[in-house]
């Protein structure tokens, strides 16, 4: 044998005695990662399967209820939406509960809607931006049925120059002002809405037409 393979082949042995070595000192813990993985992997597969299914599963639920709201069967509606609210998934539960408060106002249930709202709008659970949109719902359902007062607890506050519902909010405060009498106020409001320039144009024009009117009353100075 020639002192080259007579090298090889002590090499060799050197090789399998610290590869045999290395493997009963760290066989148990490589084996135990690897199984920790294909059972994270597993878990999280499952999970992102079980996620996506329930939210399909309150999404179809969730329209199916809509569906019989636009249909008029409002009480029907109002079964699906609260058993949602029970046993939905994700932003689905609160989703429904805004929609079973607009469906109560519908019905001209202007008391039971504005606390379904106002009881969303309190709820610090709920998304900050959901939170605010049940105030300025709640402001709408009582425009017309409150005082001046009440509608202002509600979303005097969002008016802010800085708060995306400001347009909204000014909104109603200036009808709320317009029907309490308190003219000055309402000019106030329909004038910032009028002035504001991110005003959706909609909005800009029925509160150039209710600055018209507040000037037609009488009961505040032109300009």
């Amino acid at each position: 044998m020639s002192d080259d393979s007579f090298i090889r082949e002590v090499e060799e042995e050197l090789r399998s005695d610290r590869l045999k070595s290395f493997w009963e000192r760290f066989g148990t813990i490589i084996i135990g990662g690897a199984v920790l993985l294909i059972a994270a992997t597993a878990a999280t597969r499952f999970y992102d399967y079980y996620t996506t299914s329930q939210a399909n599963d309150s999404g179809d639920k969730f329209l199916v209820a809509l569906n019989l709201a636009n249909e008029g069967k409002n009480e029907e509606a109002l079964t699906a939406l609260q058993d949602l609210e029970q046993n939905g998934y994700g932003q689905y539960p609160v989703l429904a509960r805004m929609r079973a408060a607009t469906v109560l106002a519908e019905e001209g249930k202007v008391d039971e809607a504005a606390a379904a709202f106002d009881a969303i709008g309190a709820d610090s659970s709920v998304p900050p931006a959901i939170r605010d949109m049940a105030k300025i719902r709640s402001g709408y359902v009582l425009v017309d049925n409150a005082e001046y007062t009440e509608v202002a607890r509600r979303v005097e506050a969002l008016s802010a120059p800085d708060n995306t519902m400001r347009h909204a909010a000014r909104e109603i405060m200036g009808l709320a002002a317009w029907r309490s009498e308190r003219y000055e106020d309402a000019q106030r409001f329909f004038t910032e809405i009028s002035n504001d320039e991110s005003t959706p144009s909609g909005m800009g024009e029925r509160a150039r037409i209710m600055l018209e009117l507040i000037t037609a009353s009488g009961k505040v100075a032109s300009g």
